[in-house]
């Protein structure tokens, strides 16, 4: 239940349960409104992510559309526990914020939401259970989890959702087993060179594979079942961006060659520091192998998508912040829209302007 007095804010994406987290928010406000005797604010926000987009009109219309159908709900709602003519001791706010910054996880989102919530004096948070902004993953703490960290008394809205059918002594459906199932027994056999002479190999594959698929389920899908024409469309960009990572490193190794066999040895090592704009664990991880696999630089740490990296010589600390490498694993993975993001060195110097 959300706490007893005070404004509300309700962070608004495109979900299942929007319509009920609505309608439990605004009950709740004209709840307060009621002990209290003062009125409430709902503050509707949408967290947009359009700067690390290529921003696209139906994007600002759908979410406009959506703002707008929140509003209406929530008026509607609020016709129904006072009376269409009555005063309504609850307003109704809406606002798109994130507009102008590059939001990627969970963490990103939270920093724009508070900024809102601070500016306007909100302390209580209603989360749809269905929104996640940023996606959900094991090494992020979730939206909800970030908000609180900044002193907000959080509450996820009781609403229902659509749930899934989990298998016994797993944490995912019956799809989604039979696909870890199958890419487990095809690895085994991928391992053997594909040669099946008798049933005891296919019976131990059978086997190996139920054991990976039981013990390893939870690490090898985090969600539902991934998107294959997607999973496809990236593994066809990922052999296109193979080759251009071989030559990347093979320029790297020339440029390293001549710094060491340069009579002066003119090394001049550095530490960088930059927000890579990737997100989720295997971009991530992509791209900080990558940097490590050419030569004159070393991932040291990575920190949601904060890397720090060992740079031998001056042109490899220029070349990680011309984001070469970083551009062609968001590529990848999200595809050529998302190519074009600002460099880590142009995001740099617009937070610095913006300081």
């Amino acid at each position: 239940m959300v706490a007893d007095h005070g404004d509300v804010l309700v962070p608004v994406g495109d979900s299942e349960t929007l319509r009920r987290t609505v309608a439990y928010a605004v009950e709740q406000a004209y709840e307060s409104a009621a002990e209290t005797g003062e009125s409430v604010t709902i503050h509707f926000v949408y967290p947009a992510r359009w700067r690390i987009f290529e921003t696209d009109r139906d994007d600002i219309t759908i979410a406009n559309e959506l703002l707008n159908r929140v509003v209406v709900w929530a008026e509607e709602d609020l016709d129904e526990l006072v009376g269409e003519d009555a005063p309504k001791p609850v307003n109704v706010e809406s606002a798109t914020v994130g507009t102008s910054e590059y939001v990627f996880s969970p963490g990103d989102f939270a920093d724009v939401i508070s900024r809102y919530a601070d500016a306007n004096g909100v302390e209580r948070i209603v989360v749809d259970p269905s929104f996640r902004p940023g996606g959900s993953v094991p090494i992020l703490r979730s939206f909800e989890e970030e908000l609180a960290q900044r002193g907000f008394d959080v509450f996820e809205a009781p609403v229902t959702r659509q749930t899934r059918r989990r298998l016994p002594f797993t944490d995912i459906g019956l799809p989604e087993f039979f696909l870890v199932y199958a890419v487990s027994f095809l690895f085994y056999l991928a391992l053997g060179g594909w040669h099946v002479t008798d049933l005891y190999e296919v019976v131990t594959g059978a086997a190996t594979a139920g054991v990976v698929t039981l013990t390893l389920s939870r690490v090898a899908l985090k969600s539902e079942l991934p998107d294959l024409r997607l999973i496809g469309m990236s593994l066809v960009r990922l052999a296109a961006y193979t080759p251009i990572l071989l030559w990347e490193i093979a320029k790297a190794n020339v440029a390293l060659a001549y710094v060491v066999l340069h009579p002066r040895l003119p090394i001049d090592p550095r530490i960088v520091e930059f927000d890579a704009a990737v997100w989720g664990d295997m971009p991530v991880t992509t791209l900080a192998n990558s940097i490590t696999l050419t030569p004159g630089t070393l991932t040291i740490d990575v920190s949601r998508q904060h890397f720090l990296v060992h740079a031998l010589i001056p042109e490899a600390e220029d070349d990680l912040l011309e984001g070469t490498l970083e551009r062609l694993v968001r590529f990848v993975f999200y595809g050529r829209d998302s190519a074009s993001i600002a460099s880590p060195r142009e995001r740099l110097d617009d937070g610095e302007e913006e300081n």
